[in-house]
């Protein structure tokens, strides 16, 4: 499995290619910004991006969805709790991201549902609190935790739809029971490293204690 971690945006959000060198299938997580890199990667890899994943409908996290739906014609997958949010940020908002409104949808998930990519397989776990379609997405070894799970850190939840019981709830009884050495791949750049484990998150995290 290719796995590549990106930073991109102004906000230091992590981007993920993550595809099967195989067959050459790829999908991206989150491209919020720096379409162009990603894409460039992408090919450098012989690899074709397929997919569009957003772990949450958060317009610092699908600013990129437009045009790597453009340039690539990707499909659009995300939790169909938040699908609403992908075509309703203001436009006050989009002018302070520099971001596009991103198209609708093309696939909604549910938790426990399977998303493939060549022989890759990312299992979709529901971790609501961020935002109520929020998503984490498993493969043995590694667990792209959005803006649910940071290096000791965890997301906020005082936006509309955000419960702290409810994420951390989620974490701990969905994320917490993975096995201890899983890489964790976070959201954003916002921790003293760019990644942890489930294992270091566990008795590391601050707010999780």
């Amino acid at each position: 499995m290719f796995v590549k971690q990106m930073q991109v945006g102004h906000m230091a959000v992590f981007a993920y290619l993550v595809g099967d060198k195989i067959t050459g299938d790829a999908l991206v997580i989150d491209p919020a910004d720096n379409v162009e890199d990603i894409i460039h990667v992408a090919q450098q890899n012989k690899l074709r991006i397929n997919y569009i994943v957003n772990t949450h409908g958060h317009v610092d996290h699908i600013g990129g969805n437009a045009l790597m739906k453009k340039l690539t014609g990707a499909k659009i997958i995300v939790h169909e709790a938040d699908a609403i949010m992908l075509t309703a940020t203001p436009a006050a908002m989009l002018r302070m991201f520099g971001a596009a409104q991103s198209p609708p949808a093309d696939i909604l998930v549910k938790d426990g549902q399977t998303i493939s990519t060549g022989n890759v397989e990312l299992k979709v776990i529901h971790t609501p609190g961020h935002s109520p379609g929020g998503i984490c997405l498993y493969t043995p070894g590694f667990v792209f935790s959005g803006d649910t799970l940071f290096v000791e850190a965890i997301g906020r939840t005082d936006l509309p739809g955000g419960s702290w019981e409810i994420m951390c709830n989620a974490i701990k009884t969905k994320l917490f029971t993975l096995p201890e050495d899983t890489k964790v791949m976070p959201g954003h750049n916002y921790g003293r490293m760019p990644t942890s484990t489930i294992g270091h998150e566990k008795k590391y995290n601050p707010f999780l204690r």
